[in-house]
């Protein structure tokens, strides 16, 4: 995940290759719950990991249901029964409709039943998402639910230590035309109070006991059903479909009367299915079948394959596939795979009702950017009540690319920029891409194609909506703003699509930080890389690898031709900050001061420079590159956009090194120091293959007296100066 301030996609070309996708946040979420509340243990597989669901499972923990990881990778929650085993807490659910809205309902019921308390609070965003039509429900029922702060929205505080007497004799009436999850809520909810049992004592409510335990009245009842009816129209109806299926699993059938009467069997109650699969999410899927439908496929390849979720997929948003298919996309699948291919090319406008996949309707509107004409999308009125106002979203985002943008009540109209030549170089200087096939986009449109920094409100849809935007036919990268707000659902999600995407190697911006032995290059590179979330390359690594490679193997380091074979064959990885040469940690070895200069040795030798040189050029990689070392700007990277020249005096630079050693507890003499520092620096800059030399082009960065996040923000600030962005 690129925990960063911002990320710059660099302009995309084509993409190909398969794509595993997380689980999905609604099913994850749903499951989590009904297991917690069911009889038994329930071993889920394939949970999804991110915000949404860490957020449910620390506040299943605090209310006691024990969670155990399985050697399988499985999550195993045992079920509480209906149990309340902790009647007071304060849980804090983040930004998370999944969890806010069915533990609200759940736990009103469970401290109305058993004379609990809880508040449930979350981020500033989630305390101004209404709530007040699942309150106004629960509140039918008799539970105490007040809401602390505005009335109608979170936070909320439920039950007040005090069983209630519960109205269930007549239906519960919600509505259904805000959110779908008020009515998910209260129908995961209200099988705990469905059962076949008679009513404990003192509180005319059922109650469910744990398993195994026996109730103090005699034996079961009569028992009744519980019906909830929905007021006015019910929008996102597959979210209601996927709660439907999984009650099923849980061994709760409802009735349903249409769409707008539900039936909650009298004696209903919870059982483990035992174990149970979570689909890929349909919504993330909706991002990759875009994807390879507005990308030509990479030469070798044959479109995107997406795994984990496919045609027979419970949630709804998998009907995102007809929505891209009226758009042209090529898709074929089966149970648990699909397989996109571009297909209609430009993409094909089109006017939809969108209640059906209100979260993966947002692809479409980044897909309408691409599209031959105008595209409407309608029914979106619950965009408004989302992580962001959605519709407002889309619509200022949309029009930063050149887009001409109408947004209604509940819709939004785009029609696309034209195609015009880039008004000046993206990343760095380097020259514009062309599209992957000469063709007007749009035509229609009042503008032509521009670019701009993404605004993502939190909100982790905008964020992968607008990364496919870098795929416009002019060649320009695209900013998404806090990237990773994606941890909310797929928190891997940018890795993901630079895994599958690919663009020519001028296109990857690449920043070169040289300088002499010491200087501090190797500790800047790695900060602005990080800074940046671009790839580090730290060539004095390769170099010294090579030397212990070489004493390991008993070459001599005066054997160009042995040292050259090694060096190709060269097994080094970087992972995490480390570096590991054939799986083995050499990341302590390679600082040392005799490997140093046993590295400088070896970088004399032009055969083990060209072996590596390759090497150094493959990790040009999306979505940039950080290089340090002697050569990066004049040899190796002679394109770069940005040259950095890092120095000091010999003097600072042995005072520096003198420091750390010491600080490692490793035995250093100064002026020992300071002669080897001098050496070194007269060996590199007289070698006559690229020596040791500032690039033409190169800034000058003297940090003799500047700490290290001066200079890390002195090369930050030279880079943003060099991007299409440096007005924002």
């Amino acid at each position: 995940m690129y925990a960063i301030d911002h990320l710059d996609v660099p302009p995309l070309r084509s993409a190909g290759g398969t794509v595993r996708l997380p689980g999905s946040k609604s099913i994850s979420n749903r499951v989590l719950l009904l297991a917690a509340l069911s009889v038994g243990y329930t071993d889920i597989a394939d949970l999804l990991d991110s915000d949404d669901t860490r957020v449910m499972l620390a506040a299943l923990a605090q209310l006691g249901c024990r969670i155990e990881p399985q050697a399988d990778g499985a999550l195993r929650v045992h079920g509480l029964g209906g149990a309340l085993p902790v009647k007071q807490a304060q849980l804090f659910l983040g930004n998370a409709g999944t969890a806010m809205r069915p533990l609200t309902a759940a736990l009103a019921l469970l401290a109305s039943v058993h004379g609990g308390a809880f508040e449930l609070s979350g981020i500033a965003r989630m305390h101004e998402r209404p709530i007040g039509d699942l309150v106004d429900a629960l509140r039918q029922l008799g539970c105490p639910v007040d809401c602390l702060g505005q009335e109608g929205y979170p936070p909320l505080r439920l039950g007040n230590e005090t069983p209630q007497t519960l109205a269930l004799d007549q239906p519960i009436r919600v509505r259904g035309d805000v959110s779908s999850q008020f009515l998910t809520a209260l129908l995961l909810a209200l099988p705990l109070v469905a059962t076949n049992h008679a009513p404990t004592l003192g509180t005319g409510v059922s109650s469910l006991h744990p398993e195994g335990a026996v109730p103090s009245w005699g034996g079961p009842t009569t028992g009744r059903d519980i019906v909830i009816e929905v007021v006015g129209e019910l929008i996102s109806r597959p979210y209601i479909e996927i709660t439907l299926n999984l009650l099923e699993r849980f061994g709760v059938s409802v009735r349903r009367d249409g769409w707008q009467r539900f039936t909650i069997p009298a004696g209903s109650r919870y059982t483990s299915p035992g174990r149970i699969p979570v689909e890929g999410d349909a919504s993330s899927a909706s991002y990759f079948i875009a994807l390879g439908a507005l990308a030509s496929p990479t030469p070798g390849s044959d479109g995107i394959t997406i795994e984990g979720v496919g045609l027979s997929s419970i949630q709804g948003d998998i009907r995102f596939v007809e929505a891209a298919r009226l758009m042209g996309a090529d898709i074929s699948g089966e149970a648990n795979r699909l397989h996109i291919r571009r297909g209609a090319w430009p993409l094909k406008a089109i006017d939809l009702d969108c209640n059906h996949i209100p979260d993966a309707a947002m692809t479409l509107a980044v897909m309408a950017l691409f599209a031959d004409g105008t595209t409407t999308l309608r029914n979106i009125a619950s965009w408004r009540v989302k992580e962001t106002d959605r519709i407002a979203a889309m619509a200022t985002e949309c029009r930063k690319f050149g887009a001409t943008v109408e947004e209604g009540a509940d819709f939004i109209r785009i029609t696309p920029p034209r195609q015009r030549p880039a008004a000046g170089p993206p990343q760095g200087g380097a020259a514009p891409l062309g599209g992957s096939e000469p063709h007007e986009v749009g035509s229609v449109g009042a503008h032509g194609w521009t670019t701009g920094s993404v605004h993502t409100y939190d909100d982790h849809r905008v964020a992968m909506c607008f990364s496919l935007a870098a795929f416009n036919p002019v060649g320009l990268p695209v900013r998404i703003e806090d990237p990773k707000c994606v941890a909310k659902t797929f928190p891997d999600y940018f890795e993901t699509l630079f895994e599958v995407c690919q663009t020519p190697a001028q296109a990857i911006p690449v920043i070169c930080i040289d300088g002499p032995t010491a200087s501090g290059k190797g500790t800047l590179a790695s900060e602005v890389a990080q800074r940046l979330g671009y790839q580090l390359l730290d060539s004095g690594a390769l170099y010294r690898a090579t030397a212990l490679a070489a004493q390991d193997a008993g070459v001599d380091l005066d054997d160009e031709p042995a040292l050259a074979r090694l060096a190709a064959q060269l097994p080094l990885a970087f992972r995490d900050h480390k570096v590991f040469l054939g799986g083995r940690d050499i990341t302590d070895p390679l600082r040392l001061e005799s490997t140093g200069g046993m590295a400088s040795r070896v970088s004399q030798h032009l055969a083990v420079r060209s072996a590596l040189h390759a090497l150094q050029l493959s990790f040009r990689r999306l979505p940039g590159l950080v290089a340090d070392g002697r050569d990066m700007g004049t040899v190796i990277f002679p394109d770069a956009p940005l040259k950095v020249y890092l120095t000091a005096s010999a003097e600072q630079r042995a005072q520096r090194r003198h420091k750390q050693l010491i600080s490692k507890g490793i035995a250093a003499n100064i002026d020992s120091l300071l002669a080897d520092l001098k050496m070194r620096d007269h060996r590199d800059s007289s070698r006559a293959h690229a020596p040791l030399k500032p690039a033409v082009d190169a800034l000058l960065l003297d940090n003799s007296e500047l700490g290290i996040e001066q200079s890390v923000q002195q090369v930050l600030n030279w880079w943003q100066g060099k991007t299409v962005f440096s007005e924002t």
